[in-house]
């Protein structure tokens, strides 16, 4: 059914025979194809993948259906980072990109993603047109048009976006440091990709879960804490200095400590950006998410550049990377990329640069944390997700609707309606909560400024959403 058809903030994603279906497939890149057609000649689309499930069958299908509609498909003949693909869209100058992946998502998921001519995810308005020509495809009863051919224009994306990563980074300076890495790419695209480089400039890298396997060991493919033990107990057996991951899709990053401490990546985009305007000069700006750390607030001003707060979607963060407006942005899910470089989300590029920056100033990022701190005060951020009844949905949709003067004894001070509802608080902490479009599930983003208030603050949210 075209209806199943809806793209979100990260493309149209489902479960594999469920909604992913070869009819539903045909009808999403017969939507795609009929955008592209709208777009200046000549009409030529990238074709990618991760390593999930069924890959090369879903390419060779909407492979098929862009020549069927009259627009030149080609294909990249290996799975592919995400940003590797971004990439290879502006220096192809194609109209865009079609990547089936389902990103972290577990291994039964499946799903498309369109990127613009500027290697960006596409925004709604594009997106729109898409649903509405694949439902417009449904509707016809006609079928899909589709190419008889079986071969195609085949392309390697990955040795260009190598050799710009090693324009972007300074792979140097983490040779001369003389540090170890521990690489995991969690058995998706982003296998081979900071491991070559690395070793290229004789850095000793150590990979985990470095093979093709379409269940991800069984789990979603996400650099979280608890999915890193692996990668964890091979930094103590080389004795790294830091172990760096990538998700499914290599979109999204994961970093672990000399010491095995998980650093999330509230702070690492934080860390990021200090050392980006330390080292490159950088003071064109910063972009975040309004769930992401109130941290990068505090430096966009202590450096005294402009801060941008975006809806959650790294299409956002892309347009202002795109504009040249910012050095630095990322989302608190694991996402960022930095100036010249491609307006999607890069795994690959943040590893690599977490690594230069622990070489460059030769301390763990649990003393680089402190000394930021130390600089601006301090933050720490929660995420949670509460699971919610029809009825305590449409209670606390209708709740979302007005402005609350308090929150756990503390005064609220702002509300910002960026993208679901922020409470910002008289003592500087804050909530955000966001209602999932596609389940009875509510985001509930905090940070305390004090370590003490975090429990307290994780409540008062809590008890806003079910009490």
């Amino acid at each position: 059914m075209a209806t199943a058809i809806k793209f979100g903030t990260s493309g149209w994603r489902a479960i594999v025979a469920d909604e992913f279906t070869t009819a539903n497939i045909r009808l999403a890149v017969g939507g795609i194809a009929a955008y592209v057609k709208t777009l200046p000649a000549p009409h030529r689309v990238l074709v990618g993948r991760d390593p999930r499930f069924l890959g090369e069958s879903f390419v060779a299908e909407a492979a098929k259906v862009l020549a069927g509609a009259g627009v030149t498909p080609i294909v990249i003949s290996e799975a592919a980072a995400t940003p590797a693909i971004a990439y290879a869209v502006r220096t192809l100058k194609t109209c865009g990109a079609i990547n089936f992946t389902a990103s972290h998502n577990p291994p039964e998921y499946n799903g498309i993603k369109y990127s613009t001519p500027d290697g960006a995810p596409a925004l709604p308005e594009a997106t729109k047109q898409i649903e509405a020509a694949a439902e417009k495809l449904a509707a016809s009863g006609a079928g899909v048009p589709m190419s008889s051919a079986e071969k195609f224009e085949t392309v390697d994306v990955k040795p260009a976006f190598l050799k710009r990563l090693t324009e972007l980074v300074d792979l140097k300076a983490i040779a001369k440091a003389g540090i170890k890495v521990v690489y995991d790419p969690f058995w998706g695209a982003g296998r081979g990709y900071a491991s070559d480089l690395l070793r290229e400039y004789g850095v000793t890298v150590e990979c985990v879960h470095d093979y093709r396997d379409v269940l991800f060991g069984g789990h979603a493919p996400e650099p979280s804490d608890e999915l890193l033990t692996d990668a964890k107990k091979k930094m103590q057996e080389i004795g790294a200095s830091l172990a760096i991951a990538t998700d499914g899709d290599a979109d999204r990053f994961g970093v672990v400590d000399g010491d095995g401490t998980f650093i999330q990546p509230n702070y690492i985009i934080a860390l990021l950006f200090d050392y980006l305007v330390e080292t490159r000069g950088w003071k064109n700006g910063v972009a975040k998410s309004v769930a992401t750390t109130n941290l990068i607030n505090a430096l966009a001003d202590y450096h005294k550049v402009p801060l941008y707060e975006t809806p959650v979607g790294f299409k956002y963060i892309g347009e202002l990377i795109n504009q040249d407006k910012i050095a630095i942005g990322g989302e608190e899910s694991a996402g960022l990329t930095i100036r010249g470089h491609v307006p999607e989300k890069d795994g690959v590029l943040a590893g690599l640069l977490v690594a230069e920056m622990v070489a460059t100033r030769g301390a763990s990022l649990g003393a680089q944390l402190k000394a930021l701190f130390a600089k601006v005060g301090s933050f720490y951020p929660v995420r949670e997700n509460f699971h919610l009844t029809a009825e305590q949905k449409a209670a606390f949709t209708e709740k979302l609707k007005a402005d609350p003067s308090d929150l756990g004894g503390h005064k609220v001070v702002n509300v910002v309606r960026t993208d679901g509802l922020k409470l910002i608080l008289d003592d500087g902490s804050w909530v955000c909560y966001r209602l999932s479009g596609t389940e009875p599930v509510v985001r509930a983003y905090s940070e305390a400024r004090n370590e003490n208030e975090v429990q307290a603050l994780r409540s008062a949210a809590e008890r806003f959403v079910l009490g």
